[in-house]
């Protein structure tokens, strides 16, 4: 039997913590046959919740859970973690900015970091999903000095399977149609979800959609603002999409992307097309089986698409100015 792979996962009590957990504790995640060890983190005033949470997964008998670990010292949560899964953030509030957001999760993010660096196993992964993520992802990668600048992700998963969705609804097509899709840039409404270079049965999505309006419009705005659409038809923001995105990163980069396609993931940037080198911006990535990735290069991405991209990483820079105290 294979050594367990200890996960940790923050925000346990939380929605998309809880619609996340069971699925790594029965080996959807990481595989069929490779053991599984949870350390869940919450803050204190939630961990009678985290215990009810634990109380489920021990009645689940899942076979290949070896331990769980319920905790609010990230110290202790990020012991020995092969993968650490950043979910939880403080949610924006009414009233209140996005800068605003940013200086609040700062601090939770910066202590993060700094147990990572110290605690976790030395090839641990991270993917930071609380919001604002890439900002969340820059600011624990700049405390965490020990773990290589390619260990660290920020989520645009969902926003690439929202782009994917959207797709293959517009061209009366199944999801499983559509592949080369790329969100580039911030996960924020400035993202830029790249039709340009998508395919749709093999085709170049604009031969088989030739609306262009609604592919330059309707489309990336549906894609960039999908979020806000959820939390205002059913109160809540996203959480099972959320944490299914998730899922579906970590299997990539375990299994590897298919022939001739590619994920979204935001990385620590080296510079790729025209993006500061150090900044935690999406772009398409293409992984081998085990987790070796690659910036995919060389797509032309054309005045729109570059004029696209410019603003969210404007937005990336603005936002890294805001926490620079906090950047180690």
């Amino acid at each position: 039997m294979k050594a367990p792979v200890r996960v940790a996962v923050t925000g346990g009590a939380g929605q998309i913590a809880y619609n996340l957990i069971f699925s790594v504790a029965s080996g959807e995640m990481l595989g069929p046959d490779q053991p599984v060890a949870l350390s869940l983190l919450e803050i204190p005033v939630a961990m009678d919740g985290l215990k009810g949470v634990a109380m489920e997964i021990e009645d689940c008998a899942f076979p290949l859970l070896t331990d769980v670990t319920l905790t609010s010292d990230p110290v202790e949560a990020f012991r020995g973690a092969g993968w650490a899964l950043l979910v939880g953030s403080k949610p924006r509030q009414k009233g209140m900015e996005r800068n605003d957001l940013i200086r609040e999760n700062g601090p939770i993010f910066t202590t993060q970091g700094k147990a990572l660096s110290d605690q976790a196993a030395p090839d641990v992964r991270i993917l930071v999903v609380g919001n604002p993520c890439n900002t969340n992802c820059l600011i624990a990668q700049r405390n965490a000095p020990r773990i290589p600048k390619n260990r660290w992700f920020a989520m645009t998963r969902l926003d690439h399977n929202r782009a994917m969705a959207q797709l293959a609804r517009q061209a009366k097509r199944p999801v499983a149609s559509v592949t080369n899709v790329t969100i580039w840039g911030n996960h924020s409404a400035t993202q830029y979800p790249d039709f340009q270079q998508a395919r749709i049965d093999g085709k170049p999505a604009p031969e088989v959609i030739r609306d262009r309006a609604w592919l330059e419009g309707e489309f990336i705005t549906g894609v960039q603002q999908r979020g806000a659409k959820v939390i205002e038809a059913r109160g809540k923001s996203s959480a099972a999409s959320a944490a299914n995105a998730a899922l579906g990163h970590v299997r990539t980069f375990v299994q590897g992307t298919p022939a001739g396609d590619w994920t979204s993931a935001a990385v620590v940037s080296d510079g790729s097309y025209g993006v500061p080198e150090g900044l935690v911006s999406s772009f398409p990535i293409r992984v081998q089986k085990g987790g070796e990735w690659e910036i995919v290069q060389g797509l032309d991405l054309g005045d729109f698409g570059r004029d696209r991209l410019r603003k969210s990483v404007a937005e990336l820079e603005a936002e890294r100015e805001v926490v620079r105290d906090l950047l180690g």
